[in-house]
């Protein structure tokens, strides 16, 4: 669409009546409208094409292009105009194609909604409101196809590294209930990334995906630091002779908890205060760098809520069991 085209149409019954080919004309339409090299300048190492055709003045003049001269077999001048139909069109700039078929383009810019959401309604309402001929196929293409891509790569790096972490803390701790109680408070740490997301809008993308496994990387470390101080405490009244019930147990679940209150808010406090000016940022890169740091700084807090909280509770609980109360 788009391209303004001078086309020449020779009538044939024309050209045979003065005993001219089609070459003959269109060798002249070429040389004299579009142009033909007769030669090339040498300039040291640079090489010029002479190109030859008629003035601007008169190729942009129709009138004058209807009385250009062709030559006849006979030495006749006959005007251009008596031996073809000139007229004015237009048509595509260019003819795309890809995998061998010839493809048009629709350019859409989204606002207002994320990509994935707007290309499903698109798709719907174009099955049902456009018939498709046969020999003829849709596709979507543009960012929804980098977007598909990532979701794939996201279906596979998310739960590897949640498993990673996983096996990372068995490492650690040795203990299947300890890394169990880690991971099921994984869904609540992240509870402040959601809010914070919905808060400003921001719609899950990769960016907003790399921020969440971050801070599920960051509470899981916490969280196991947390608990290594839960144990050592809970070792260190052992020493002393078996917990008599369980104020003795709580009793000593406080004291590994608070052991670890001031680093616990030192982190929080550095990574909020670290990440709050990308948050404020602008320019280049600042959109996504927004978006990877909002999950770690609405979830840090949460997080920070459920280590030192709810994880002792947890713990509470479970160690709990068979002590009188």
């Amino acid at each position: 669409m788009g391209g303004n085209y001078l086309d020449f149409n020779i009538d044939r019954t024309a050209i045979a009546r003065y005993g001219l080919t089609v070459r003959d004309v269109q060798e002249v339409i070429q040389t004299a409208i579009g142009g033909t090299n007769i030669t090339t300048t040498v300039e040291g190492l640079e090489r010029y094409p002479v190109n030859l055709r008629y003035g601007r003045e008169l190729r942009d003049d129709l009138p004058a292009l209807r009385s250009v001269l062709v030559p006849t077999p006979a030495g006749a001048q006959i005007p251009l105009g008596r031996l073809t139909n000139i007229e004015f069109a237009t048509g595509p700039p260019s003819i795309k194609s890809e995998g061998g078929k010839p493809n048009a383009w629709v350019y859409v810019d989204t606002r207002d909604v994320d990509l994935g959401s707007y290309v499903n309604t698109a798709r719907a309402a174009v099955a049902e409101q456009v018939a498709v001929p046969p020999g003829y196929t849709i596709g979507w293409s543009g960012q929804y196809e980098y977007l598909q891509r990532a979701q794939a790569r996201l279906a596979i790096i998310v739960p590897v590294t949640l498993l990673l972490i996983a096996v990372i803390i068995y490492i650690s701790r040795k203990s299947l209930t300890e890394t169990a109680l880690v991971l099921l408070g994984t869904p609540f740490a992240l509870i402040g990334a959601i809010w914070l997301l919905y808060f400003l809008d921001y719609n899950l993308s990769v960016a907003v995906w790399v921020g969440i496994i971050a801070l599920a990387g960051l509470y899981a470390e916490t969280a196991t630091v947390l608990l290594l101080y839960l144990n050592l405490s809970l070792d260190e009244h052992l020493a002393g002779g078996p917990l008599r019930d369980r104020r003795a147990l709580a009793e000593a679940i406080k004291e590994g908890t608070v052991k670890r209150v001031r680093p616990v808010l030192m982190t929080i406090a550095t990574d909020v205060v670290g990440l709050l000016p990308i948050m404020w940022s602008t320019g280049a890169g600042a959109d996504v760098m927004k978006r990877i740091a909002t999950p770690l700084v609405g979830g840090v807090v949460t997080s920070g809520i459920v280590v030192l909280l709810v994880f002792p509770v947890v713990f509470y609980l479970w160690k709990a069991r068979g002590l009188p109360r």
